[in-house]
């Protein structure tokens, strides 16, 4: 099945900053070597998140016309993957929507692409089958887990959050593996922090999931067979 060709979103005429100091605060006070200028800020399009990765590998994500790269040491892969592992074995017992990881690209709304470490979206929600295929589907998830990274900024995340619920999100989970803690947002200002002794649920969106957060962070960080 052929790919759709992606038209560039539509940029703001007007951006929010005149200096780098105004353009970093803007995106959530995140660190410099995060903010791609190439193509220079303001003037990045979809096209340029897919060639980015093609070239260099870099995971980007698309926010105010500006290519911001996603951090993921491999710490916070493993996290990830570990999760990705319990959701995929209780999706096989509950067929109820389709998993994506790091590299899984959502545009939110035009000019805003996403890239959550893990995401979940309904079988209601996604394209028909006979939908043109696209590497940036205009789609938001259900569900959208972000493993936190030491250069991510509470600023930056609570950006996400508002993106995220703002896009159709019913849960948001923020997983802390150095503080072994999970911070479960059911709205931007309703959460409940999980410390590693608690269980993890999916409420109504995955009803009947549950994880016992010590045994993710312990699978996580296992050091060798046995461990």
């Amino acid at each position: 099945m052929s790919q759709a060709t992606l038209a560039p979103p539509p940029l703001t005429t007007k951006q929010p900053w005149r200096t780098v100091a105004d353009l970093l605060e803007c995106l959530g006070d995140i660190p410099a070597d995060r903010v791609l200028i190439d193509p220079p800020p303001g003037t990045a399009t979809e096209q340029d998140v897919i060639a980015v990765e093609a070239q260099t590998g870099r995971l980007c994500e698309l926010v105010d016309g500006v290519l911001v790269e996603k951090p993921m040491g491999y710490d916070e892969s493993r996290l990830a993957v570990e999760l990705m592992l319990f959701l995929g074995e209780y999706l096989r017992h509950n067929d109820l929507g389709a998993l994506a990881g790091e590299a899984g690209t959502l545009r939110l709304m035009p000019g805003l692409v996403r890239s959550p470490d893990v995401s979940f979206v309904v079988w209601q929600r996604m394209p028909p089958a006979d939908a043109p295929r696209t590497p940036i589907p205009d789609l938001a998830p259900d569900l959208a887990v972000e493993v936190l990274s030491e250069s991510n900024t509470p600023k930056e995340m609570e950006r996400k959050l508002r993106e995220y619920f703002d896009a159709g999100a019913s849960l948001v989970w923020y997983i802390d593996g150095r503080a072994r803690t999970v911070t479960v947002y059911t709205a931007p200002d309703q959460f409940t922090v999980l410390d590693e002794s608690a269980t993890l649920d999916g409420g109504d969106l995955l009803p009947g999931f549950a994880l016992p957060l010590r045994e993710l962070f312990a699978r996580a960080s296992r050091r060798g067979p046995g461990a």
